[in-house]
């Protein structure tokens, strides 16, 4: 067994804080009373609209039957998996942030899933007019985490 480095240890630590910090966010969101479709402004563009997402991020590819809410469920824990075998050997920081943030993500909508059938969203931006979707903490700690992931990919392209 390859021991864990501490890039790796901090890619494990980072995703066990975003599940922490999704699952909370979202007890307080289920928390304020709204209802499905409920829409309250918090700040400029920000608004909470409290949405059931049946699909994958950010709501794309909705599934409504048991067999894709679990097969969705197996393919998150899948992909963290995934990610957390790899995350113990990571070596550079761009990587272990990735890595953390995806695998932390992945798991944050996977419980919900498991829970509820469905994904809590309620991050709500459409009013700036190019980002139409409703999200959550563990959507966009994924995207980052594949942004992470980019970048660290080409700085480690041109330095070769």
């Amino acid at each position: 067994m390859t021991k864990i480095n501490r890039s790796g240890a901090l890619a494990y630590a980072l995703a066990a804080v975003v599940v922490a910090a999704d699952q909370a966010v979202k007890a307080w969101i289920l928390g304020l009373g709204l209802q499905f479709g409920d829409t309250r402004p918090v700040a400029g563009p920000l608004h909470f609209t409290l949405v059931q997402n049946t699909g994958v991020s950010f709501g794309f590819f909705r599934a409504g039957q048991d067999l894709a809410r679990w097969g969705l469920v197996a393919f998150s824990l899948i992909v963290a998996a995934l990610i957390i075998y790899w995350a113990r050997r990571a070596n550079r920081g761009l990587q272990a942030l990735g890595y953390g943030l995806i695998a932390g993500g992945a798991i944050g909508n996977a419980i919900d899933r498991a829970r509820f059938g469905w994904v809590v969203d309620f991050i709500d931006v459409q009013r700036l007019g190019f980002f139409p979707w409703v999200f959550n903490v563990a959507d966009s700690a994924i995207t980052i985490g594949v942004i992470a992931l980019l970048l660290d990919s080409l700085r480690r392209e041109t330095a070769a």
